[in-house]
Parts: structure tokens; C-alpha cells; sequence
């Protein structure tokens, strides 16, 4: 069986290197010549831990990448994994870039093929795609379409490939089930849970998980917002609940909130597509989730003016760029920003990234960029721990405390050890907690 993976960003670059794991021949196809040229060179385009061993072993046997849309058409699995951006103006997704891909891919399908949706689309965009094809298609030729959500975690995307918690395929008929079944053979046979269901539910998975995460995170950062003005600790209180198994433990950290590509952008295209099919009020609650989230990074741009007053010329470090650890990625980053924020107020911003200073310089150019946490912190008067890097929580608390002008740290994430920080002279302020 040979694979097509049409869109070759975050999510499809990884797909097509898992397929080719998998023990698929495999063409990618992207119309960024500069990142096809990368990828078959076997360098990452973006940062993702264990991505690019996998590009060295496949490429060039079994995995290629290509600007060439002709060069799909030996395949019999088509993925479409281009990006579904949030229009500009409006909270609903943009499907530009899906439409353009099916057009593309449309004189090249053969008879027999199966197109398979990765990308998170709203509700009704697969039957639509589906009423598409067959149109566009000769009446000799016969191809199927289904829809098989991704749910890969950033930092952890190849693992999330080659060992899914789960595996949604949306199909119309057996034929499409059969085939999905053969791509993930592997997979079912390490016992991954498969749900097999409609188009329209398959497309509304993924944003219903994305909304559900959001909806948790946010909700702890509500308690947070309680315990500061209660004295109460909101870490104590999300153990507390934690334990209770119908709630659970995992997303109840509360800080300066979500980012990144997808919750931000789901979570409104996802209330944007209720709406359109006149169930807005069934989703209402999403818009007061997503006004929470952004809340946050108000509350940590004003403790700083707490702490320090008018903001003009006061130096300020802040230690993470990417919306999270093991990614470059900084899109909708509440580290970002916060620095953006505190930058445009006057303060003379530090920024330090691991991985993210390239991707940060691109979209706040202005700032100040670090070669070092240490070179971030150094003679800052408030330091600002926003990104849950491992090197962030192992600082030393007392050799930190003698590179800064003034000892106070505001933990966005409230991971940092409170108590060794206070011992070591420092002001520590957390969110949430007393």
C-alpha cells in the first residue's frame, strides 16, 4: 500500500514519517519548496523531539517529500493534513487551505483510492468535500471518503503516532473501515481502542476533546482567581478534587493558561459552527472559557505592576516563549504575550527560550532575546517563569538570586519550589496561591 500525506506543517510531516515507520511507501507533498527541501534532507522544519531520527532513517527509501501534487497518484490512502487557520475577522476556521488540497488532489485520484481527513475541520466540511469529489470525479472512477481526527500532543506527536490512545475512522462504508484498519494494523494489534463511527461525529471528536481540556483548564484557573482574593491554594484544592476519579488530576494546573495552535483556535471555530447551525446557546459557556484563558494574562501583566509600579523602563525577565515545553511552537503563546504586553507598556523585556527564540524574534521582533536563562535574569527586577521548560524548575534559587537586581519571581506555572525561593530571599508570587 502506498500513502500520500498532502500538507507537510506540524501534523503532516509527522504523519508521513510514522506511515513510512509503519512500513509504507510514502509521499508528502507541500507547496513550501523550502521546507520540502529541508525534509529531504532529513532536517526538521520545526522542533519535535524524536522526529527527525525518524526523518534520517526513511528518507530516501521509503519516505520523499515533494511540491509536485502528480507525484500522488500511484498512492491508494490519501491524508489531508494542511492547516485550518482561524480566519481573519471572524472566530470560524478557515478551510482554504482543505479545499485547495481536494481540488489539487482531484485529477490524480485513481479508481479505488481512499481520501482520509487528519486536519480538525467544523462539522458538515466532510460531506461536503465528499459531494465534491464525486462531482469532480469520471463516473469510472470510484474513491471513498473518510475522517480520521489526530490527537497528537505536541512534544509527544511521533509517540502519539506510532502508539494512539485511541483511533476515531470516520467512514460511509466497510471498504474504508477495511483499508483504515490495514494503515493502523500495528496499532490494533498493541490493543488502541478503535471507534468506528459517521463522518459527522468523526469531525466533531476532536473539538469536543480540545473544548473539553479547555474547559478544564480554565476552570481551575477560575479557582485560582477565587483563592487569590480567599487566601485559599489553588494547587492544594486541584489535588483535593483530583483525587476524586470522575474529576481526575490531569489538566487541574492552574497558571497563565492554554495556547498554541489548536485549543484557542478550536474552541472558537467550534462555537462558531454551533452557531452557524443555530446551537450557539449549546455551547455558550465556551466563549466565557476562552475570555477566562486571556484573562490570565492580564492578571500576570498586572501583578508585575503590583509588585513594581509603573512598568516604563523597569527590566523585566521572562523565562519560556513556546505555549509549552519540547515545541518551538509560539503560536497564541501566553508567554509571548505577556512579554509582548509588558514590552508595549515600557518595560525593557529579556526573553529566553530553549528552543522557541527563533519562531519568537519572527512575531515580537522588538524584544530582547537571551542567550541564556541566565543571561535573561540577569540585573532584571522581576523574573517570570511562563513556559514549563525542566531547566526553568531547576535553577538554584540562591545563584539566581545573585544575578537579579531585585528578587522576585512571578510563577506563571506554579511548579517552581515556593519554599526553596522564599528561603533564598526571593518574593515568590504564584497564581492562586497564598
Amino acid at each position: 500500500m502506498r500513502i500520500s500525506v498532502i500538507g507537510t506543517g506540524y501534523l503532516g510531516a509527522v504523519h508521513a514519517a510514522g506511515m513510512a515507520e509503519l512500513g509504507f511507501e510514502v509521499v508528502g507533498v507541500d507547496l513550501d519548496a523550502t521546507k520540502v527541501d529541508s525534509l529531504n534532507r532529513a532536517k526538521m522544519p520545526f522542533y519535535e523531539p524524536d522526529f527527525e531520527p525518524l526523518l534520517e532513517k526513511h528518507v530516501g527509501s521509503r519516505l520523499r517529500f515533494t511540491t509536485d501534487m502528480a507525484e500522488i497518484a500511484d498512492a491508494d490512502v490519501h491524508f489531508i493534513c494542511v492547516g485550518t487557520p482561524q480566519r481573519k475577522n471572524s472566530l470560524a476556521a478557515d478551510l482554504t487551505h482543505v479545499d485547495s488540497a481536494v481540488d489539487a488532489m482531484i485529477p490524480f485520484l485513481k479508481d479505488g483510492s481512499l481520501v482520509v481527513g487528519k486536519s480538525t475541520v467544523p462539522v458538515g466540511t466532510a460531506e461536503r468535500l465528499a459531494e465534491r469529489i464525486e462531482v469532480a470525479t469520471p463516473e469510472s472512477v470510484s474513491v471513498e471518503l473518510a475522517w480520521n481526527p489526530e490527537f497528537l500532543r505536541e512534544g509527544f506527536a511521533v509517540e502519539d503516532t506510532l502508539h494512539p490512545d485511541r483511533l476515531v475512522l470516520g467512514v460511509n462504508g466497510d471498504n474504508a473501515e477495511s483499508v483504515l484498519r490495514e494503515v493502523y494494523a500495528r496499532a490494533i494489534a498493541d490493543q488502541t481502542p478503535v471507534v468506528v463511527t459517521d463522518l459527522p461525529t468523526a469531525e466533531l471528536v476532536k473539538v469536543a476533546a480540545n473544548s473539553f481540556l479547555a474547559t478544564k483548564i480554565s476552570f481551575i484557573n477560575a479557582m485560582a482567581e477565587i483563592c487569590d482574593v480567599t487566601g485559599a491554594d489553588v494547587t492544594a484544592l486541584a489535588d483535593a478534587i483530583g483525587h476524586d476519579e470522575r474529576i481526575g488530576r490531569k489538566f487541574l494546573n492552574a497558571g497563565v493558561g492554554f495556547g498554541g495552535g489548536c485549543l484557542p483556535k478550536d474552541l472558537r471555530a467550534f462555537s462558531a459552527r454551533a452557531a452557524e447551525l443555530g446551537a450557539g446557546q449549546s455551547v455558550a459557556f465556551l466563549h466565557e472559557m476562552d475570555a477566562i484563558n486571556l484573562r490570565r494574562r492580564e492578571h500576570v501583566v498586572n501583578l508585575v505592576r503590583e509588585h513594581l509600579g509603573a512598568l516604563h523602563g523597569r527590566r523585566v525577565a521572562v523565562l519560556g516563549a513556546a505555549f509549552k515545553p519540547n515545541s518551538d511552537d509560539v503560536r497564541d503563546s501566553p508567554a509571548l504575550s505577556i512579554a509582548g504586553q509588558l514590552h508595549l507598556a515600557g518595560a525593557q523585556v529579556s526573553v529566553y527560550d530553549p528552543k522557541a527564540m527563533a519562531n519568537a524574534a519572527a512575531i515580537f521582533p522588538t524584544l530582547r532575546y537571551a542567550e541564556s536563562a541566565s543571561a535573561a535574569i540577569t540585573g532584571a527586577e522581576a523574573v517570570l517563569h511562563l513556559t514549563e521548560w525542566p531547566e526553568f524548575r531547576e535553577l538554584d534559587p540562591v545563584t539566581a538570586g545573585e544575578l537579579v537586581a531585585t528578587r522576585l519571581v512571578i510563577d506563571g506555572r506554579n511548579l517552581l519550589d515556593r519554599d526553596a525561593y522564599r528561603a533564598a530571599g526571593w518574593t515568590y508570587v504564584g497564581l492562586g496561591r497564598p
